[in-house]
């Protein structure tokens, strides 16, 4: 069993909402046109494809696309809008899940690899994608940098959103390389707030390479983002892509 926290219903049920500023046709124009552009005239296979925020506008590019998702109640949002002919999507876990067929193109976006707790369960999440992958097909994994270099002596908390609607903060565990991702939301019209808490096992670029080479992957490509921007010490995430040997 997987160590990812399973979504509830009532998360499934919001999560769209909650994401429409990182859904808009614009937001995700650059990101698709990446993905399609790897996937070529091959299939495309989406690891914790959740509502489908990514998989449904490549689908309807043109790209045939597969799924896996731990959470039924995300898969069934998914489901509210399209159907499992055109988009098939696997409960399980994506570490070890397996679906019919080979993939030119394996894809993870959103921190999401960060949602395995464990080390040995990203590299079998690598593995996994290795697996369904056919020769010369490319993995790919949007994942943010870890931001402690803004961590101080003796601080566990870096906050990264704080607005009217919305205030979060990552508090930090270094030694177990673990992050608590708390989420502040104003719910209604009362002016309260939800709370909301995840656990993530944050992993460096470099230890992502590492795990690709155990899955006989190797680096292809590293930018700072899908509009193929450079990546820098400066920079606060990364789009990586690992090739598959011919």
């Amino acid at each position: 069993m997987t160590s990812s926290e399973v979504w509830t219903r009532e998360t499934a049920d919001r999560y769209d909402a909650e994401e429409a500023g990182h859904s808009s046709a614009a937001a995700l124009a650059p990101a698709l046109d990446f993905l399609a552009g790897l996937a070529g005239d091959g299939r495309a296979l989406e690891f914790a494809i959740g509502t489908g925020r990514v998989g449904v506008p490549l689908r309807k590019r043109g790209v045939p696309v597969a799924g896996i998702e731990l959470s039924a109640h995300m898969a069934a949002v998914l489901r509210r809008k399209v159907d499992e002919e055109t988009l098939p999507v696997s409960l399980g876990d994506m570490a070890t899940t397996v679906v019919p067929g080979e993939f030119t193109l394996v894809y993870l976006v959103y921190n999401t690899i960060t949602n395995l707790l464990t080390q040995d369960e990203q590299v079998e999440c690598f593995r996994n994608a290795a697996r369904h992958l056919s020769p010369g097909g490319r993995f790919v994994i949007e994942l943010g940098v870890p931001p402690l270099r803004f961590l101080p002596p003796g601080q566990v908390a870096v906050p990264f959103d704080v607005s009217e609607p919305h205030v979060g903060l990552d508090t930090f565990d270094l030694v177990e390389q673990m992050l608590v991702s708390h989420h502040f939301t104003r719910d209604g019209e009362d002016g309260r707030y939800r709370r909301d808490d995840s656990r993530h096992r944050y992993a460096w670029p470099a230890e992502l390479d590492l795990m690709a080479r155990i899955a006989g992957l190797a680096l292809e490509r590293r930018v700072g983002d899908w509009d193929g921007s450079p990546f820098t010490q400066d920079s606060t995430k990364h789009v990586s892509v690992w090739r598959k040997p011919s």
